[in-house]
């Protein structure tokens, strides 16, 4: 296969088995579904290797092991690119995105830390939590990991989950958060609001028609959505961040479709932003999508919906 890099602040690593790093490497391995807390603290270990001369260094699998057996695949909390764009800004500095194959995942685990985290990658220190599988039927595991990396000499650290009000940080609880829209909750233990990236398209315009324009995209199929409604929310596009209102749901009084797709009306703002990438952070749940018998009625709620904002908008900046 052929190496295909992606030439920008962060390396991506993509669609090889083959390629030899010519510097020393602090290595995460995982899902990192969400980028919560716990992964968070993870990945500021590797971080803090750099001032050992390091490089900071992301392992995932493509596609994820649950995708590849077809083991009942659970909707994302964050898509492929929305976890590309996390490990940038945070300031890692390769992300390697191993092909998950069968001849890949035969890979026995012995030989995937002595082939591939030492010699290929030049692993010299590994932050992980104790939960850690790899290789061949997920045999490898924390246990042999460190056993190894005293064989070979590198570090290997273990890394505590983290408890906060009561739970165990983990992506399965988030999930349950956001599936029930319980989206304070889910931003405490994500460490930001829980967010929807995607291309602004264009939408049936009937919100210019009847004087509240929105910024439309389609949330990526594998994404995790919480319960259709409106939610308070701001929007990171073209470089500003506004105050907004975004539906999530079918539209069902202007639409028959059944296309779920996120639409958010901008506070302060009036100007063309397709093709531009946004992301939508949804704050807190307002009300849930219904279908109502005109679209004047349709208009009256969305109007009462944005008054709404301002103030929950303008309590925020006071805070």
């Amino acid at each position: 296969m052929e190496a295909a890099f992606t030439e920008v602040s962060m390396q991506i690593i993509t669609g090889t088995t083959t390629f030899d790093f010519h510097k020393d490497s602090a290595v995460a391995i995982g899902k990192f579904d969400g980028v919560h807390l716990g992964h968070q603290r993870i990945l500021s270990e590797i971080l803090a290797q750099k001032d050992k001369g390091m490089q900071a260094v992301v392992m995932t699998f493509d596609p994820s092991p649950e995708i590849f057996f077809g083991i009942n695949p659970l909707p994302e909390l964050s898509t492929r690119d929305e976890k590309r764009e996390f490990f940038g800004n945070m300031g890692i500095d390769v992300l390697v995105e191993f092909p998950f194959n069968r001849e890949t995942a035969a890979t026995p685990p012995d030989k995937f830390v002595s082939e591939i985290l030492f010699k290929s990658m030049r692993t010299r220190f590994v932050a992980a939590g104790d939960d850690l599988s790899f290789g061949d039927r997920g045999r490898g595991n924390f246990a042999l990991l460190s056993s190894m990396a005293r064989e070979l000499g590198f570090k290997a650290k273990k890394i505590d989950k983290i408890e906060m009000a009561g739970h165990i940080i983990s992506s399965t609880l988030i999930r349950k958060l956001v599936e029930r829209g319980e989206m304070e909750k889910a931003a405490m233990f994500l460490g930001r609001p829980y967010q929807i990236t995607g291309k602004v398209v264009h939408g049936t315009a009937l919100g210019r028609e009847i004087g509240i324009p929105t910024l439309n995209h389609e949330p990526a199929p594998e994404k995790l959505l919480p319960p259709r409604g409106v939610y308070y929310s701001t929007v990171l596009v073209d470089g500003m961040l506004l105050d907004g209102m975004t539906n999530i749901g079918v539209k069902p009084t202007v639409s028959d479709t059944g296309s779920v797709t996120a639409e958010t009306f901008l506070y302060d703002f009036d100007g063309d932003l397709y093709g531009e990438t946004a992301d939508v952070s949804l704050l807190s749940f307002r009300r849930p999508e219904k279908r109502f018998d005109s679209v004047g009625e349709l208009q009256r709620t969305i109007e009462q919906d944005i008054r709404a904002g301002e103030i929950f908008h303008a309590k925020r900046q006071k805070i």
